[in-house]
């Protein structure tokens, strides 16, 4: 659930969705990018596990230490974090492909995200060449979540063929007239 999403409900009402959810065995991940210091990450993070929440996006420009804590509160409750590594947007490669101690913004992400153990890192749909960068650092370690599918120009299939264990499809699927269709269509 995108944050702009959360904002417009209630706990209660998040809950349902997320049990709902449940029900049909599928797993809730609230994609809020959270980073904040320790104590507001850790208060943050129990409201979201209250809610339901299996797993949260997390941004690790928090800093290793924050992020590791993060991790392990995550973990102590059988919960997940999944850290940004980068974004789909193509104005966020100004950010994440900024030279940092030697190489780009995002492979320092991928080190602290796997230093943390976190479960997962977000590598945008829209750029093939990183997440396959990624994947060769990780192999196995931890798995790549890929927004970015159909709107915003990232295919499912080469991203499947670089690396991606999982893709992340929104609009393309919320605007379609036939959703079902549609993600068939994307995975074809």
């Amino acid at each position: 659930m995108n944050f702009q999403v959360l904002l417009t409900l209630g706990i209660a009402e998040i809950k349902e969705i997320t049990d709902a959810a449940h029900a049909r065995d599928l797993q809730c991940i609230a994609d809020i990018k959270l980073n904040d210091i320790n104590n507001t990450n850790l208060d943050t993070s129990d409201i979201l596990w209250r809610a339901g929440f299996d797993a949260i996006i997390a941004n690790p420009i928090m800093g290793p230490e924050a992020l590791s804590a993060l991790v392990q509160k995550a973990h102590s409750v059988d919960n997940g974090i999944i850290s940004l590594c980068h974004m789909s947007s193509s104005e966020g490669a100004v950010s994440y492909e900024l030279q940092v101690g030697g190489g780009p913004l995002y492979k320092k992400f991928l080190e602290w995200g796997l230093a943390a153990k976190v479960d997962g890192v977000i590598v945008g749909a829209t750029f093939p060449e990183i997440i396959s960068a990624c994947k060769h650092e990780a192999k196995d370690r931890l798995d790549i979540l890929s927004p970015g599918i159909g709107v915003q120009g990232g295919s499912a299939q080469t991203s499947f063929a670089n690396g991606t264990d999982y893709i992340i499809v929104g609009r393309t699927l919320l605007n379609a007239k036939n959703p079902s269709e549609m993600a068939i269509s994307i995975l074809s």
